[in-house]
């Protein structure tokens, strides 16, 4: 039970393959919101998907002429979700939603950490000592996998994609006159909390300082709602770039960022697909905690503000000041000093 986020689900792929190392032979399933899916499409370790519509069921059922549609789908997809009668269900999310899908699941075993937020413990038979927040995601889902007496050893993420996948985003670089073999730098400025984006002016500053002095190609990343954002970033810069908001799907995404020789993003869903993905990130925190949920794994680096009050966790802020004082320099220092590593290891 991993719903969403897109980060969240990527950080609980190591927890999928440990636990089909514990239960080789088990039925293994993952429920999952819409948004997240791909993430986990075609996952070997994976005997079943069950796709949860929670934002597009919460759209119509209070419409009057979807609502009795609704609501038969909800109740189809509840009962598809009893009629496995599963041993045992992992809770990884750790919410009120995952709480009561937990439950309805009918599983014997509801397994997950005693007294998280929103009382999503009140749901479980088995629950594991609280955790402590300050240790990363995906450790923290690990060690649920390790109270069922299972060996972790080092934590694999695979986002599984065919050759379909790849060869479209080959061929969408090459429409774009993007040699593949040529320095390529994602760049992601998107995120879903307002605080944790950085000023559209320094991401013009940055890409063009990028191009004149990195010799590299800038490819944008996002969402079909972050394209205005990414427009007005690209109308700010001297050079052109490419912009694939909106143009690719997750495992299409994954493929490029296989692709590129580094990433420059916010803390965002991306960042962690990037790291699974093995491609060094250049990330810039503000008001959170990379030791909790930043690019997992080596060859990375983060670039975090000094203000006292961060990391706040507060989506909504006045000053914005641990953002702001993050400068162009800084972040292009950064960023030229991964991709000489990368050069000469």
């Amino acid at each position: 039970m991993k719903l969403s986020a897109i980060g969240d689900v990527v950080h609980t792929l190591p927890s999928l393959e440990a636990l089909r190392a514990a239960y080789p032979d088990s039925h293994i399933a993952w429920l999952v919101e819409e948004d997240a899916e791909q993430i986990i499409r075609n996952h070997p370790c994976l005997d079943n998907i069950i796709v949860s519509k929670r934002k597009t069921w919460m759209k119509s059922i209070f419409k009057p002429s979807t609502c009795l549609r609704t609501f038969g789908e909800i109740v189809s997809f509840v009962k598809g979700l009893r009629r496995k009668e599963y041993d045992l269900v992992i809770d990884f999310q750790g919410l009120f939603k995952s709480g009561i899908l937990t439950l309805l699941s009918g599983g014997k075993r509801r397994l997950g950490y005693n007294k998280t937020r929103e009382l999503s413990y009140l749901f479980l038979n088995e629950r594991v000592s609280p955790y402590n927040p300050d240790f990363h995601a995906v450790e923290r889902y690990l060690n649920l996998i390790k109270c069922l007496g299972a060996q972790v050893n080092s934590p694999r993420f695979l986002i599984p994609f065919d050759e379909r996948d790849m060869e479209y985003v080959k061929g969408f670089l090459r429409d774009n006159e993007i040699d593949e073999t040529q320095r390529t730098i994602a760049v992601n400025p998107a995120s879903g909390w307002e605080t944790k984006l950085w000023e559209r002016e320094k991401f013009s500053s940055l890409c063009d300082r990028i191009i004149d002095e990195l010799d590299a190609n800038i490819v944008f990343t996002g969402g079909k709602n972050d394209l205005q954002m990414i427009d007005a970033i690209s109308s700010g810069m001297r050079s052109p770039a490419l912009n694939t908001a909106g143009k690719m799907n997750l495992k299409q995404l994954a493929c490029l960022l296989s692709l590129a020789d580094l990433m420059i993003t916010t803390d965002t869903g991306p960042m962690h697909v990037a790291s699974a993905m093995k491609t060094p990130v250049v990330a810039i925190f503000g008001p959170t905690a990379p030791w909790r949920t930043g690019p997992y794994g080596n060859g990375h680096a983060v670039i975090k503000s000094s203000v006292a009050c961060s990391p706040c966790f507060k989506k909504k802020c006045n000053t914005k000041e641990c953002m702001a004082e993050i400068t162009v320099d800084n972040v292009f220092s950064l960023a030229a000093q991964k991709l000489t590593q990368i050069a000469h290891p």
